[in-house]
């Protein structure tokens, strides 16, 4: 009787070592798949970058390093694929500054890496360029023109009459004009914390668990 229930008792630990042994592979292989699932984010996706350090048409030059963090998560159909925090790496695309005559500053930025802050997986990425312009100044640059004209007709008054005035008023509309030649327009800076907007132009395929 004992040694047939020590058979039977090794027969039992015999068939739930074999099922074990059949179901490891089985389990390793789920969860190696909920690993290497992976989702497309679209096309056109807007992400937000803040950036770390600012930059801008009069202190950047073409190709310098920019860097962020995403301020927040990248969201497709309700589920968060990037979290918020996730590392963004990318270029100065354009550093324009302005023109005496006509032009304003202009600064753009392209990104082209992606650290995931969860998985620590690094992607390429392709941006849209993000670009930044300097307000016009041409009504600053009318009352350049402008001031110095009317202070010129008033001396010219002073000096000669209606001719004299005629005179001022030409050679003080003349400096005014060469105020505005001789001064540039605004630059544009993007300070460090601002947060942009930036639209991915092709699609990203992240990883997902």
């Amino acid at each position: 009787m004992t040694l047939t229930r020590l058979a039977a008792g090794l027969a039992a630990l015999l068939s739930a070592a074999a099922l074990t042994t059949a179901e490891a592979p089985i389990e390793a292989r789920t969860r190696a798949e909920r690993m290497d699932r992976t989702v497309t984010i679209p096309a056109g996706t807007v992400i937000r970058v803040r950036v770390e350090r600012g930059f801008g048409s009069d202190i950047s030059r073409v190709e310098d390093p920019v860097s962020g963090t995403l301020a927040r998560a990248v969201v497709v159909n309700g589920t968060a694929l990037v979290p918020e925090g996730s590392t963004v790496h990318g270029y100065v695309s354009q550093a324009v500054r302005p023109g005496r005559v006509k032009g304003r500053g202009r600064v753009g930025v392209r990104f082209t890496r992606l650290i995931d802050a969860r998985e620590r997986e690094t992607y390429s990425i392709r941006t849209r360029p993000w670009v930044a312009v300097a307000p016009a100044t041409k009504k600053k640059d009318a009352m350049t023109i402008g001031v110095p004209a009317a202070g010129g007709a008033v001396v010219g008054g002073l000096v000669g009459g209606k001719k004299g005035a005629a005179v001022g008023a030409l050679a003080g509309g003349g400096g005014g004009t060469a105020v505005v030649l001789a001064t540039r327009g605004k630059d544009v800076r993007i300070g460090r914390g601002a947060v942009l907007a930036v639209r991915l132009s092709a699609p990203l395929t992240v990883h997902v668990r």
